[in-house]
């Protein structure tokens, strides 16, 4: 789960990260009243969504007056920003950061995410802040500086010291470098984070260090024992059958493809839509119906599923040892005959109560493609969605 830049430096200032003084605002009128609250002659208005390059897609205005920060308000709330992370269809602006501009000398990269492969917190930092990691990873390498913290006894103040030193930082800043480290660390640690990740990270000219940007992802498996953190959720910047999903208990990621899947776990997905691409089409979706499906369930996912209006066909695949063909068939024969069903659907089932599921499916007398393999039921998929096309 993602949350807005002000949510996240909230979180971080409680764990004693310094930020500018800032206040959200939903309203032009409000906007303009933040910078009563915060004082000074400069502020920052920041476009609240869920993607970086903000600046580039014109969701940061620099202003000199509470006029100033009014119309930039008023331009962008309601605003539909386009980044290279928003993908084309953009999010909608409905929230703003206000914030006290801030006297650069310096811009530093932060980031804490988790190494799958060494099971460790990996702690990124690198002076050349203000650019995505990435981006430092292919131009400035030389730049990016790594420390693993052992799990047991939790990042270390020599670690904060160390990464302090090899950004150059001056003595004088050295205290509070290794304070905002720690913090950040205790924030992905206690808060059951994936990522907390501060760019820039920026030395002031009048000698402080500040998170001047800050982003945090949260697992969402672990979200029931953080009910704070939960609610901090944004729904409007989630995509909406993602989040329909979440709310059913089902993992879906939506893609980009025709050809729409439901399949039970995340292995035999994965293969699934490797061979819809092998036989010429592309996957519409992700969807792990998991170990459990009932005819309900069942149902629901074709309806999560049919709500993507790009979906030309679709291709249910269970190979069921837990679950039970049977169940997967009712579910789909009751899919079928609720929804007003008219793309072409492909169903391989496999395994437990295999027989009984394809008896289930043949005696219903709906207009079912079924198959027996992997590479079978691609095939058909991918085959009826381009006859469909030539209709």
């Amino acid at each position: 789960m993602d949350i807005h830049e002000y949510q996240a430096k909230e979180l971080l200032a409680d764990f004693g990260v310094s930020i500018p003084a800032g206040g959200v605002a939903y309203s032009p009128e409000q906007a303009a009243y933040r910078t009563k609250e915060i004082g000074g002659e400069k502020w920052v208005v920041k476009a609240q969504i869920h993607s970086g390059a903000r600046g580039k897609a014109g969701g940061i205005r620099i202003c000199s007056s509470d006029r100033e920060v009014w119309e930039a308000a008023d331009d962008l709330l309601g605003k539909r920003l386009v980044t290279h992370q928003t993908g084309p269809q953009g999010k909608v602006v409905q929230r703003l950061y206000i914030e006290a501009a801030t006297s650069i000398e310096r811009e530093l990269y932060l980031g804490f995410v988790l190494d799958r492969k060494s099971e460790r917190i990996m702690v990124v930092a690198s002076s050349a802040g203000g650019m995505e990691i990435e981006e430092i990873a292919r131009q400035k390498s030389e730049s990016i500086l790594r420390a693993s913290v052992e799990p047991a006894v939790g990042m270390q103040a020599f670690q904060a010291r160390e990464l302090a030193f090899g950004l150059n930082l001056d003595r004088a800043l050295i205290s509070q470098a290794v304070t905002t480290f720690l913090g950040c660390y205790r924030a992905f640690r206690d808060l059951d984070a994936t990522m907390v990740e501060v760019n820039p990270l920026v030395v002031t000219e009048d000698g402080r260090l500040l998170a001047l940007d800050a982003k945090l992802t949260f697992d969402d498996n672990a979200l029931f024992r953080r009910p704070n953190i939960s609610e901090l959720r944004d729904k409007s910047q989630e995509d909406l059958r993602e989040m329909m999903a979440a709310d059913r208990g089902l993992s879906y990621v939506g893609l980009t493809g025709k050809i729409g899947c439901i399949i039970n776990g995340a292995g035999l997905a994965m293969a699934t839509m490797d061979m819809i691409k092998h036989a010429g089409g592309e996957p519409a979706n992700f969807l792990d119906i998991g170990g459990g499906a009932s005819p309900e369930r069942v149902a629901k996912a074709f309806r999560l599923v049919l709500s993507d209006e790009n979906v030309e066909a679709m291709l249910v695949n269970i190979f069921a040892g837990i679950n039970r063909c049977d169940w997967v068939a009712e579910g789909v024969v009751q899919a079928v005959q609720d929804i007003d069903f008219k793309i072409p659907l492909v169903v391989r089932l496999a395994g437990t109560n295999v027989e009984a599921g394809r008896r289930i499916l043949k005696e219903s007398g709906l207009p079912i493609i079924t198959a027996d393999t992997l590479a079978e039921a691609a095939d058909r998929a991918v085959a009826a969605w381009k006859e469909t096309r030539g209709k």
